[in-house]
């Protein structure tokens, strides 16, 4: 089975306006995703996703192929699992490839290493898995630092343990999920509506590897981690 690695990239973005072309450190950042898919031995082709002219120009010097999507698959309120669908479509239709490993390695996550990739790719090939997402350690826990707030502004924890956690680290241990890599099948896409229809594995990177860009704060961090890679010569 081939590996097919995508990376959606649309041309709105509240956040961080103009983001995936945006520079990091010299680069646009939807390079980083290109540069890393095709650092991987496994990876067949790299496809990029875009209803934007420009984001397709750069993906093309890029080395990469350029998936147009319609803007109604790019608009805030589309969800993504749409675009996934039509990317396999397209894929299975237009270049004749039914049947593929689909691996999702979204612009936001500029410091993932191809390592990072593969091994997801070889989880989901010999675990009898559905998805291989990518996790890393959380800051907050929903059993000790986090709350919700009822009308009368009274705070509860999110979700109360059987017994008292008075340390964070008594707490069961919880993990955010990273926008570094998503590996399943294109027939998984085609036929479920959401990651979690299916049997779920992962595997955890560190922070410095799971900075998931959605604002200037977090692009000022990656900026900062990469400046002292260079420094250091990592």
């Amino acid at each position: 089975m081939k590996n097919i690695a995508f990376i959606f990239a649309r041309g709105g973005s509240k956040g961080l306006p103009g983001k995936n072309i945006r520079p990091l450190n010299g680069k646009p950042l939807i390079q980083y995703s290109i540069e890393t898919a095709k650092q991987c031995i496994s990876i067949s082709e790299v496809y990029v996703s875009t209803d934007d002219a420009a984001i397709a120009d750069v993906a093309s010097t890029c080395g990469a192929r350029v998936i147009l999507r319609p803007k109604e698959l790019a608009s805030d309120t589309a969800p993504e699992w749409l675009g996934w669908q039509h990317a396999v479509q397209y894929v299975c239709e237009v270049e004749g490839i039914e049947d593929f490993r689909f691996v999702s390695l979204p612009c936001t996550s500029p410091l993932r290493s191809s390592a990072d990739v593969e091994q997801a790719i070889n989880k989901a090939q010999h675990e009898g898995v559905d998805v291989c997402i990518s996790i890393t350690p959380a800051n907050r826990s929903p059993y000790f630092n986090m709350v919700t707030q009822n009308t009368s502004g009274e705070l509860a924890i999110v979700i109360a343990p059987e017994q008292g956690v008075a340390r964070r680290q008594d707490a069961p241990e919880v993990f955010d999920i990273t926008t570094v890599v998503y590996v399943t099948s294109s027939k998984f896409v085609l036929e479920q509506r959401g990651i979690f229809s299916g049997k779920v594995h992962a595997v955890e990177v560190p922070k410095e590897r799971a900075v998931d860009i959605d604002d200037i704060y977090d692009f000022m961090l990656a900026e900062a981690i990469l400046a002292k890679k260079v420094e250091y010569g990592a």
